[in-house]
């Protein structure tokens, strides 16, 4: 194979070579048949015997200068404007050197051949240098043309746009025409690129999508405010198109503005709220040269927190999960991306294990923990309370206790905005687990709690199931027409988890300012249009009923009167009353015991709702809801409940009844 690039690179210079000979030839003829009316017999026979000379001369002149200004370099597929300019430069340059040899011999010929012949060269060595462009841009306007090609609207006509323009036209693998283009800046419009009309800005969208029958939409602004992105992309959505976009900025810094670059538009862009940003320094200073460990790290947050995690420079990671094949994905992935610059452990094992978790800290000795593993499926979890209990509250108690053995300098939780004055077990569970945390204010390790809403693309969340749902070609099922969420996407949530642990103090539970939230119903219909299809005439949306344990929307106290800011603006403070070990204590036993002695589930949600002040029957609070909130729109203003923490403390309370088995 190399043997054969070499022989293809040595026989392309001398056939580029023979081309510009026979050009500046034929050139000298066709100057001499134009200067004496086309009539060869005219030519005065001394003209020619000079012109011959000259010929050979210029040849030679030529064939040096295009050498050194590396003429029989160019990838004539995809020549642009800048190789044409210097093309002309060194076709003059090569012309005058000639014209001054020949009148330093004495070669003299009429000044009307020299400039017919200048003329003309011009035209054929950079002619033909363009030829293969010519042809590649013919070949894609022709299979535009087919009835089946894409016809494609470009939204930005700034620097990105014009590349990915000129790839549309030039390239052989799109199957697609540029028929428009979209600009906010009034001077641009009612001009072209690549043959393509600007016909105005994003209130133009919609008509031109109609004018000319648009299938494909491009967006290609990547350093567009994330909102005014969300309003164009909520425009285009209307259309019906299929809808693409240039992820962001860094493909500029990066020179990968391609059509490769290009992907189909996700949900989250069109949320239209900022993204979360993260304090580099304080994280590196936070992780860097740390010991650090993740339980649940295969999961979907746990596996982009190692992600994030390793860009800091720890020590060691130290990925704790029970699935080994998550836990070997994330693992591979981090092999493959930083080698042997990150110490990179794996750790296959149940956090329900309190004498192998106690193995793992006494062997690695973290000095920071995130822990993410936790059962959290709503409908699962009410139906398999006992599994909650076991996983979510012994679980996390254990690593709680392994920490502090440990003597782990940071411990951050990820918790739920289903923690807040819970309707589910799920939910109720991790309420608990941020109690074990609020009463270990005298322990030398620093906890806290980070809660956020519903991950976008996490395991089990709704986008993967919808987006299933419309491959199948539907119906969607949501639970309920009037169901209202707060979403973020996953690098948010690692990220918030991140700079939550770097600032975190004794027993913080930290929540973020999601911003508005989306309708499940809207959620939806968004992605059925971003599918291309047609919500209702394409794709049903079936309504089934809120499950076991769902609330009509969640709450993240972000009106509570307890959270106070921070240095991320995004990022807040709930104060929470004291809790004392002994309070734990005596209930954790409480749970311990009706575990060993199998208790029904509905015993187990009873005990739950007596340690758990604020856990609530569903049906209540969306009855609630339903009154105090009208049809149309939901106010979500409502002083919310501040956690308590009354317990019960008639039962016999022994540390050693604590449930510790597998």
């Amino acid at each position: 194979m190399h043997m054969n690039k070499n022989m293809s690179r040595w026989w392309r210079f001398p056939m580029i070579f023979l081309a510009d000979s026979l050009v500046i030839a034929a050139t000298g003829i066709l100057a001499f048949l134009v200067r004496f009316d086309f009539s060869f017999s005219a030519v005065p026979r001394h003209y020619l015997d000079t012109w011959l000379v000259c010929c050979l001369i210029q040849i030679a002149v030529t064939c040096g200068v295009f050498l050194i200004r590396r003429m029989y370099h160019y990838i004539w597929r995809s020549v642009n404007v800048w190789d044409v300019l210097s093309m002309v430069f060194s076709v003059l340059a090569a012309f005058a050197l000639t014209v001054l040899l020949c009148s330093f011999l004495g070669l003299r010929l009429p000044k009307s051949v020299w400039f017919i012949m200048l003329i003309l060269q011009l035209f054929g060595l950079v002619g033909e240098r363009c030829s293969l462009r010519f042809l590649t841009a013919l070949r894609a306007y022709l299979r535009s043309l087919r009835p089946s090609s894409d016809r494609i609207m470009l939204i930005g006509a700034g620097s990105a746009g014009r590349v990915l323009s000129r790839e549309i036209v030039s390239s052989q693998q799109i199957e697609g025409r540029l028929c428009c283009v979209i600009d906010d800046d009034p001077q641009k419009a009612g001009k072209h690129m690549d043959g393509a009309r600007i016909v105005g800005g994003r209130d133009c969208i919609q008509k031109a999508v109609k004018q000319y029958g648009i299938t494909q939409i491009i967006f290609a602004i990547p350093t567009i405010a994330q909102e005014e992105k969300a309003e164009i992309l909520n425009i285009c959505k209307m259309t019906g198109c299929r809808l693409r976009v240039l992820p962001g900025i860094y493909q500029l810094v990066n020179g990968e503005v391609s059509l490769a670059a290009v992907k189909d538009v996700q949900i989250e862009d069109l949320l239209g709220r900022k993204p979360v940003q993260l304090d580099p320094q304080s994280v590196s200073q936070f992780l860097a040269n740390k010991v650090v460990l993740v339980t649940g790290g295969g999961g979907s947050i746990g596996s982009e927190l190692c992600r994030q995690i390793a860009k800091y420079a720890p020590k060691a990671l130290i990925i704790l999960d029970i699935y080994e094949n998550n836990a070997y994905d994330i693992q591979q992935e981090l092999k493959q991306i930083y080698g042997q610059n990150l110490d990179l452990r794996v750790e296959i094992a149940s956090i329900r294990d309190k004498t192998r978790i106690y193995q793992i800290f006494d062997e690695y000795r973290p000095d920071v923990v995130f822990h993410a593993a936790a059962h959290k499926h709503v409908p699962l979890m009410e139906n398999c309370p006992a599994e909650a209990i076991k996983n979510n509250v012994f679980g996390t108690y254990h690593v709680v206790r392994a920490a502090e053995r440990s003597v782990v300098k940071k411990f951050v939780m990820i918790s739920t905005d289903k923690a807040v004055n819970p309707t589910n077990f799920m939910g109720a569970t991790k309420r608990f687990c941020e109690m074990i945390l609020q009463s270990r204010r005298e322990s030398a390790t620093e906890f806290c709690a980070v809660r956020f809403g519903n991950v976008l693309g996490s395991n089990g969340s709704v986008v993967p199931l919808f987006k299933k749902q419309i491959q199948a070609g539907g119906p969607v099922t949501i639970t309920d027409k009037r169901i209202i969420r707060y979403f973020m996407t996953i690098p948010e949530a690692a990220m918030l988890v991140l700079e939550a642990g770097a600032m975190a103090r004794q027993s913080q539970i930290f929540v973020l300012d999601m911003g508005e939230p989306v309708k499940i119903l809207t959620l939806a219909e968004n992605l059925i249009r971003l599918s291309g299809l047609v919500p209702y005439k394409d794709i049903e949306i079936k309504e089934i009923g809120l499950r076991p344990g769902e609330k009509l929307y969640e709450e993240l106290l972000m009106k509570s009167e307890h959270l106070t800011k921070t240095s991320n603006e995004k990022i807040f403070v709930e104060e929470q009353r004291p809790i004392t070990p002994d309070e734990i204590m005596d209930a954790l036993v409480s749970l311990d015991q009706a575990i060993t002695s199998d208790s029904p589930k509905d015993q187990l949600i009873a005990l739950m709702k007596r340690l758990v002040p604020t856990y609530r029957d569903p049906e209540a609070v969306n009855s609630e809801a339903i009154l105090s909130h009208s049809a149309k729109e939901y106010d979500f203003d409502d002083d919310l409940e501040t956690a308590d923490s009354d317990f019960d403390k008639s039962e016999n309370s022994t540390s050693n009844q604590i449930y510790a088995r597998v």
